[in-house]
């Protein structure tokens, strides 16, 4: 799990920087996308009993 847990914590801060990317960039589309991204990583998260809150 060790491995697991670190990936998705990566792949959680990176989607989360470049959601506020596409946001200051005004790029709706890409800040849809990212967010939903977001959503699947926080589920699938979730469901593996992984705690993201900082």
């Amino acid at each position: 799990m060790g491995e697991f847990l670190a990936e998705i914590k990566v792949r959680i801060n990176e989607t989360s920087r470049s959601l506020r990317s596409a946001q200051a960039a005004g790029d709706d589309f890409l800040a849809d996308t990212h967010a939903s991204e977001l959503e699947d990583l926080y589920r699938i998260a979730a469901r593996n009993g992984i705690d993201t809150r900082c």
